[in-house]
């Protein structure tokens, strides 16, 4: 830890000098982080960025963008947490899975559905239809009793938002998310029969992916919109709604609504491959928005160094 972390929390740090010791945390460790953002209420944005700002694969982070989605939709009317996926969806074109029918959209959500098609293997990516593919298999074990984590489930989210709206979940996020975040002509990846891919796959600058966490931040509200109900915002992080995911690491011991369960105490993030975060911290009212191409693990370093040179200064 820098010396400057030794701060009392709270401390009249100059916004130039915010980041000063965790930027030179990242080059000790020679992290290629991409851009770090601070986001405070009433304050300027303090933002530095490593190279230039270009739209990158926010990988995971694209999960939180579709929990969004799901309570956009939920307070629409077309759906709700106990709700059975089956219900909002087509009928696949061979029988349903043993179990399938008891799968809800809160199981989806919390990756407890059971189904052990995760579209993590080659041969479900690239399956003619994925939808057909995850109703047609048996679960492996009873909806809700365990946490797995899982790209199926987002999957399905994005084509039940699909199937009840007549429209793409990135088309459908436009006017009621994107725009409004000024987030223009976000590219979203396709399954190959033209689905949203929902668990991965959406590209964003960092500046834009800073708005979206701005959004959780704001308990949906930015800019004075409310572009998604904060009793859902609430919701996704709730005590009641987390599940333990036997996971040994206290960053990812529990999981929400699309969202991870986060240090210090109270802190929950957005979190995809290859360090991508957007880490809420209630305490200190604050927003940290990362992007990062990280590889052989060493993105637990970068929220490691937010804690111990970032946090005390905040």
């Amino acid at each position: 830890m820098s010396a400057d972390a030794t701060r009392t929390p709270g401390a009249a740090i100059p916004d130039p000098l915010l980041l000063l010791p965790l930027r030179q945390r990242l080059a000790e460790r020679s992290l290629a982080v991409r851009a770090v953002h601070v986001i405070r209420p009433g304050r300027e944005d303090v933002v530095h960025r490593f190279v230039d700002d270009t739209a990158e694969n926010v990988y995971s982070v694209s999960k939180t963008v579709t929990a969004l989605g799901v309570g956009i939709a939920r307070a629409e009317g077309l759906l709700d947490l106990e709700d059975r996926a089956v219900d909002h969806l087509p009928s696949p074109e061979g029988r349903y899975g043993e179990g399938v029918g008891d799968v809800t959209i809160r199981h989806l959500l919390t990756m407890t559905s059971g189904s052990p098609v995760t579209v993590f293997a080659q041969e479900e990516r690239d399956h003619r239809d994925l939808t057909s593919l995850y109703l047609e298999t048996p679960l492996v074990r009873e909806a809700g009793s365990a946490f797995e984590y899982s790209n199926g489930g987002p999957f399905l989210l994005a084509r039940i938002i699909e199937q009840r709206t007549g429209e793409t979940l990135r088309d459908w996020l436009m006017p009621r998310l994107f725009q409004p975040l000024d987030i223009v002509n976000p590219q979203w990846d396709r399954t190959i029969d033209g689905h949203t891919v929902g668990a991965s796959g959406l590209h964003l600058k960092s500046g834009q992916m800073a708005r979206i966490g701005e959004v959780l931040l704001g308990r949906g509200t930015v800019d004075g919109a409310e572009l998604v109900p904060a009793e859902w915002v609430d919701l996704m992080h709730a005590e009641d709604t987390w599940v333990p995911t036997a996971w040994p690491d206290p960053d990812n011991a529990r999981y929400g609504l699309g969202v991870w369960a986060s240090q210090p105490d109270g802190a929950w993030r957005a979190d995809g491959a290859y360090g991508q975060f957007l880490l809420v911290l209630p305490e200190q009212e604050a927003l940290v928005a990362i992007t990062s191409h990280i590889e052989n693990g060493g993105a637990n370093w970068v929220l490691a160094a937010v804690r111990e040179e970032l946090l005390p200064l905040l």
